[in-house]
């Protein structure tokens, strides 16, 4: 787990180790700079396999040079596959086999890896950078582009400089998804590379072209019994967690109150051939606190427990943390916790195993439920519908009927979907969804409601919110964070999965419930799920009210294109006064004035 850079702009070495520099927590244990003909190649580097001197990157490969980011975890059969071709290695990491690798087959060799990466290769005798991402986008990939000129990085900080510009359409797409979603980037020309995607520039022409290698595909169903696909998905998730297994400094495993993250733990304790430390998060506050189930898990699965408390005041010491790492606005405030539990987790391991993934896949999150409901309330006539919504609308019922009012004028199941992502009342003067254009192809893939949601889940959600806040959070203090539910081969599995075997009402996630009683028995881990979260309506009150009421003031909230302004101070009111919850649209404002501050906008 590293940072790369790379560029065609002629900074000198000394700039461009500074702009890597100011992202090192990403690889304290070397940092590289090189410059062949007009490209300079910069490297920061988490050993992880092979921690010898001779991994270092920038690495050389013949007339190759890469700078890379990840794991591939499968490395091992394709350089077989390789040494039969008449290859040799000088090393055994997996840096070497991936350069070795595209030497051998070009872009095909994407097909061949199974991990999480972003990479960037010069070719210095045919003059072409190539750059390719993940299938699920686990890690991230920066680039600016302008008239043939271009930086490639793992974060946006070495990008920032004083002429950067503000993209105003992705400020507004934060204010509905409290994210910003590839391709996008918060600044003009600048741009994420899309996951399953590889870019090449042809610095001759001085053109660039991006491809697509992965996707999902339209959804084909399986004919299978459920002991037969419960016993081929169980052996599939073995194989997901035994490879990400491989490391050669000390591993350990997240461990909370749910069931993804229980059953990686159990699968990884059980097939080790070393004892596995899990890692728990608890909360001050009973309602969010799940560390007694999981204490439970570890003593079952005879894990070595590491238990952390979290009050109020350990969160939101966090908070400058998540600024300082996360360099574009994120608002998702279970990054706090998650900053918390890295920064535990680095005291005992540099690698560990996550649940990450698993909700997508198997419907393990509320919405789900929610989604099979308006299926049904979809039935009602639209003139119907429409009056009752008109009905609702009346002051009588007060403002907490607009929230059903809205849900009830939707129009269809998949705007109903679209309304989870982005909320069903936008804070912008003038919403604009043509971005979700490019994600709404993957709503189209199954006939199954349900597994639109997921899939939109999948592209949109998964990317740019959950990978974003493990990939900071773990890198801020140096941890890899390996997710076997991230396995392109589970996930294409479970889309061919019939959906009661992965659904019932009052029972998501069936199947790997049905896999995790062989570890753990179903009264021990069927309880509810809490979710990695905070109490931030009652932080917002108390904590911080001071400090956002004097962030988010009338000159802050005038900066925000397209902001309305006068409902969200309707909304803090509220919200202060106790009168109503809007803490995420506040959270979204307070996060985006500490950014407009860390970078001088």
């Amino acid at each position: 787990m590293c940072g790369i850079y790379i560029s065609n702009i002629p900074f000198e070495s000394d700039v461009v180790e500074k702009k890597i520099n100011s992202i090192g927590f990403r690889g304290p244990d070397n940092t590289g700079v090189k410059k062949i003909d007009d490209i300079i190649l910069g490297h920061l580097r988490l050993a992880i396999l092979d921690l010898e001197e001779r991994s270092n990157q920038p690495f050389v490969f013949g007339d190759f040079y890469i700078v890379y980011n990840g794991e591939i975890y499968n490395f091992l059969s394709i350089k077989s596959e390789l040494i039969q071709l008449g290859h040799s290695f000088a090393t055994t990491s997996d840096t070497e086999v991936l350069i070795a690798g595209y030497k051998q087959w070009g872009y095909k060799i994407l097909s061949k890896l199974n991990g999480m990466f972003a990479f960037s290769i010069y070719d210095s005798a045919n003059r072409i950078i190539f750059s390719a991402r993940d299938r699920l986008g686990v890690k991230p990939f920066y680039y600016y582009w302008k008239e043939g000129q271009f930086e490639i990085c793992s974060q946006l900080r070495p990008i920032i400089n004083k002429n950067s510009r503000i993209n105003e359409e992705a400020i507004s797409i934060y204010l509905d998804c409290g994210y910003v979603p590839s391709p996008y980037s918060i600044l003009m020309d600048v741009f994420k590379l899309p996951p399953g995607n590889f870019m090449t520039i042809d610095l001759k022409s001085g053109t660039k072209s991006i491809q697509e290698y992965w996707n999902l595909k339209p959804v084909v169903l399986k004919d299978i019994s459920y002991e037969e696909a419960k016993k081929e998905l169980h052996s599939l998730l073995i194989d997901a967690v035994k490879i990400r297994l491989q490391s050669d400094v000390p591993l350990g495993s997240f461990l909370s109150g749910g069931i993804d993250s229980a059953l990686v733990s159990a699968i990884a304790c059980k097939i080790s051939d070393r004892p596995i430390n899990t890692f728990t998060i608890g909360f001050e506050d009973p309602d969010y606190d799940e560390s007694k189930v999981a204490a439970q898990f570890s003593k079952i699965i005879q894990s070595n427990h590491i238990e952390t408390k979290c009050g109020s005041k350990d969160a939101l010491e966090m908070l400058s943390k998540l600024i300082e790492v996360y360099d574009e606005p994120f608002a998702d405030s279970s990054a706090l916790p998650s900053l918390l539990l890295n920064s535990v987790t680095k005291q005992y391991a540099t690698v560990a195993l996550s649940g990450d993934g698993g909700d997508e896949s198997f419907f393990g999150y509320n919405h789900f439920d929610s989604v099979i409901k308006f299926n049904k309330l979809n039935k009602i006539p639209a003139v119907l519908r429409k009056g009752i919504s008109t009905i609702l609308g009346f002051k009588i019922f007060g403002n907490r009927m607009q929230h059903l009012k809205s849900i009830l004028e939707l129009k269809g199941v998949i705007n109903f979907i679209k309304a989870i992502f982005i909320g069903y009342d936008s804070l912008q003067i003038k919403r604009n969804t043509d971005w979700l254009v490019w994600y709404e192809k993957c709503m189209m893939l199954s006939s199954f409601p349900i597994q639109n949601a997921a899939d939109l889940n999948l592209k949109l959600w998964l990317e740019n919110d959950s990978n974003v806040k493990v990939d900071r959070a773990s890198m801020a203090y140096s941890v890899e964070v390996r997710s076997p539910f991230l396995d392109y081969r589970v996930i294409e599995y479970a889309r061919t999965l019939p959906i009661d075997f992965r659904y019932q009402p009052g029972r998501r996630k069936k199947i790997l419930r049905d896999i995790l009683k062989e570890y753990i028995p179903e009264e021990v881990f069927d309880q509810p799920k809490k979710g990695f979260s905070i109490p931030l309506d009652k932080w917002i009150r108390e904590d911080l009210k001071d400090d956002i009421s004097k962030e988010l003031n009338e000159n802050f909230l005038k900066k925000i294109p397209n902001l309305n302004i006068e409902k969200f101070q309707f909304q803090l009111n509220s919200h202060l006064n106790g009168k109503q919850n809007h803490s995420f649209n506040i959270w979204k404002l307070y996060i985006l004035s500490k950014w407009y501050k860390e970078f001088n906008f």
